[in-house]
């Protein structure tokens, strides 16, 4: 059986050795492989995520439930957690952040304190974006909500990284108008204790906005970027091969020279 042979197709020239291409393919198919399953575990990641967030929401508690003690940012299980809210809004004290963009447009946050009914405590709610694109003397729209309502929320526990912003505030006009949300400064311009974090709506719920904050995301990005790196090892073993067997490398550089035959 004839393991070598040469092929010919115009200017290009390639010697194949049936045996060491075998071994060739193998190992790149085994790369390849390995960058497939590296997205197969991004994918099931997110999709543990998503059956992860709907269980939470069904299965959301209320908020004044959580223990006290619980209530610090070094809680792994607080960020994102799914709370149900029953109250009402105090729409007279709604707080605008500014500076807020969503798809290229300037507009406002819109947080609005939330009264709840079982014990008359405060909870911040991030109900949104509103644009801020308006007619003169027009002030923005905040969709007030009155009456009971019950909500879903989600907590939000800011970063350890995130910067301090200098707030000017002026606490005689509301909307009150701030750069950034500092928890401690408006419990004292509002006179009483509020939660320690904002929630932010879910989709769907009374006195819902535009909800421009990013989606909650799984961390796959390493598995994204081993996936990269096998495929280009793959692509690079057979790269290197073709470019080993054949006169491509002269092609490319503008001379052709005879393929030198170093199996003898």
């Amino acid at each position: 059986m004839e393991f070598r042979k040469n092929y010919t197709f115009g200017s290009f020239r390639i010697r194949v050795n049936w045996p060491l291409a075998a071994c060739v393919v193998i190992t790149a198919a085994t790369f390849m492989r390995l960058g497939l399953w590296q997205l197969d575990r991004a994918a099931e990641k997110v999709d543990a995520q998503i059956e992860l967030l709907a269980e939470l929401r069904v299965n959301a508690e209320p908020i004044e439930s959580i223990p006290l003690g619980h209530l610090h940012s070094t809680n792994p299980e607080l960020q994102n957690r799914h709370v149900k809210l029953i109250g009402e809004y105090w729409n007279e004290r709604t707080i605008l952040l500014l500076a807020e963009f969503y798809e290229s447009q300037i507009g406002y946050g819109v947080v609005t304190p939330f009264r709840l009914s079982s014990n008359n405590d405060l909870v911040l709610v991030h109900r949104g974006w509103t644009t801020g694109i308006l007619p003169p003397d027009t002030p923005p729209f905040t969709r007030s909500v009155t009456g009971p309502v019950e909500i879903d929320a989600q907590i939000f526990v800011p970063s350890g990284n995130t910067l301090a912003i200098e707030n000017t505030i002026d606490a005689s006009q509301w909307p009150l108008r701030i750069r950034a949300l500092d928890i401690e400064i408006l419990s004292a311009i509002i006179g009483e204790p509020i939660f320690p974090f904002v929630v932010r709506i879910t989709a769907e719920q009374p006195g819902t906005l535009t909800r421009h904050w990013p989606a909650v995301q799984p961390e796959i990005n390493q598995n994204l970027s081993y996936a990269v790196q096998w495929f280009s090892f793959g692509l690079a073993v057979l790269f290197i091969a073709l470019l080993a067997s054949s006169n491509l490398w002269t092609l490319l550089k503008g001379t052709d020279t005879a393929v030198a035959d170093t199996t003898d």
